[in-house]
């Protein structure tokens, strides 16, 4: 990789700026310093360091968001705030976006990555990973519920898929379950409650797929390389990655 690309793609400086340093003699490879921003250095062989720090960022970057209500998820909306607001602003120069969609009042779990091919099988329909819900609904909760999940439920433009309905707590003002499905259509956990006849209050996403949801409402952090190789593994990817 170009060293001005390998400087730049943490997102703390443009390429342009990082080949500035560069001829400046702030970064060196293996010991030397390197003047030339074509140089090509490979992170994992090589010690490539700036300022005698050594530089082990990868170009792919993956993370989880617990979402909160009222933000849109998308890159950019004239009405409403969006989960970009939330990404440090060196993640947003790496381009990473969310992995599908959450729906403005609905809470919990998002992937955000730039890892095209990753974010692709994700949400694939022939690789959709499992997703869990916990849910509030109006109204109570039976076995009927249960088996109707079961079976799978017809809406209007398609029939969703068989999905796993628990009930927590019913009562006949209103009830508590989590929901696993693997389709994530729009509205469309709402949706299926709303052809039972029950109308949804509250929607939380507490896992997508090997990832369980474990930061404050707003909190962000970076995934473990172990939650990066389940993603990959639940896809079927095998751990294939990038060749940079």
């Amino acid at each position: 990789m170009r060293l001005d690309k390998l400087l730049s793609q943490s997102g703390e400086r443009s390429r342009s700026e990082a080949a500035k340093l560069i001829r400046a003699g702030f970064v060196s490879v293996d010991g030397t310093a390197i003047a030339s921003p074509a140089y090509k250095a490979d992170p994992e062989r090589n010690a490539v360091c700036f300022q005698g720090k050594r530089i082990t960022d990868h170009p792919y970057q993956y993370m989880m968001l617990h979402k909160p209500a009222g933000v849109v998820t998308a890159a950019r909306d004239n009405a409403a705030e969006t989960v970009m607001r939330l990404v440090p602003n060196a993640m947003r120069a790496r381009g990473v976006m969310p992995v599908g969609r959450l729906d403005k009042d609905t809470t919990g779990l998002l992937l955000f990555t730039n890892d095209g091919m990753l974010a692709h099988r994700l949400l694939s329909p022939k690789h959709h990973v499992w997703k869990e819900y916990r849910v509030t609904v109006d109204g109570m909760l039976t076995d009927a519920d249960i088996n109707a999940f079961a079976e799978g439920i017809a809406l209007k433009d398609f029939t969703a898929k068989p999905a796993e309905l628990s009930i927590v707590s019913a009562d006949r003002a209103q009830s508590t379950a989590i929901v696993r499905l693997r389709e994530g259509k729009y509205h469309q956990v709402k949706r299926m409650f709303g052809a039972r006849d029950l109308q949804v209050t509250a929607l939380h996403r507490q896992s997508f797929g090997p990832l369980r949801l474990d930061i404050p409402c707003g909190g962000i952090r970076i995934l473990r390389q172990q939650e990066i190789d389940a993603l990959y593994a639940a896809v079927q990817l095998d751990g294939e990655r990038h060749d940079d």
